[in-house]
């Protein structure tokens, strides 16, 4: 009983979120994005890492880290990162090839409250594996966008590729793509009309190399402000590539980096 009495004064004080819970996931996420498919709960495939707790809930760095190498026989296939208690759970789904080398992913995402992230992996045989992070961060789909606005919209679409040295010749290049976009989430008030502005996000990239695609994703209004992500690809000859982007309004920016 008492340890009870303590576990309910310190859910008052933190607030209703302050403990980890299934609860989302368990009434209707699950069902509503994968039906009745089995879903096993490990950590043999991939895995997620980031703060404990965030300093700003509208910049939480996340890194998901493969634990398989990407093959023609075996890969990670498809990546679904859900935030269980945002507005819109569903952060991204992102897709990996065996050009991917490996299938590791690093981003930004958006938390409006304490809340369990998971990413659940799909390989290439059909298999569905996921884990889970309980982050404690509030107001991120609320929050202002960080930059002024009008200055934003100025530079809507401009990208930046950043690629890693390699180690040795065979090893995959770690990918950097920034993209410039404020993603606004619909839920953030203009402080001088006090009217909410409308939502205005990127919802496609698809990166590829000499016409292979390497990497794609459909994102919603949980990804951070100026979208960056960090992956892998395993091609080796020169060539060209090439991002697409397209935001919610249909507008469409491309990128191209020789190597």
């Amino acid at each position: 009983m008492r340890s009870l009495h303590f576990m309910l004064i310190v859910s008052f004080v933190l607030g209703s979120n302050a403990f980890s819970s299934d609860d989302a996931w368990q009434s209707h996420l699950k069902s509503d994005y994968f039906g009745a498919s089995e879903i096993i709960e490990d950590e043999s495939i991939m895995t997620i890492d980031g703060p404990v707790r965030a300093e700003n809930g509208a910049i939480v760095p996340i890194q998901l880290h493969a634990q398989i190498a990407q093959s023609e026989a075996f890969y990670i296939k498809t990546v679904t990162l859900l935030i269980d208690d945002n507005p819109d759970p569903l952060a991204g789904i992102f897709h990996f090839t065996p050009l991917s080398g490996k299938a590791d992913l690093a981003l930004r995402v958006r938390l409006n409250s304490y809340s369990n992230v998971r990413v659940i992996a799909e390989t290439s045989d059909g298999k569905l594996h996921m884990s889970k992070r309980f982050i404690k961060a509030s107001g991120g789909c609320s929050a202002p966008v960080g930059t002024d606005l009008e200055a934003a919209f100025k530079r809507i679409g401009k990208m930046k590729f950043k690629v890693s040295p390699e180690v040795e010749p065979q090893q995959s290049k770690k990918l950097q793509i920034a993209i410039s976009h404020p993603n606004v989430t619909g839920m953030q008030m203009n402080q001088q009309t006090r009217l909410y502005e409308p939502a205005h996000y990127v919802r496609k990239v698809r990166i590829t190399f000499n016409d292979d695609v390497i990497f794609s994703a459909e994102t919603g209004i949980s990804i951070s402000e100026n979208p960056n992500f960090r992956f892998y690809f395993a091609a080796q000859q020169p060539g060209d590539l090439i991002a697409h982007v397209q935001d919610s309004k249909g507008l469409e920016f491309t990128e191209t980096l020789n190597l």
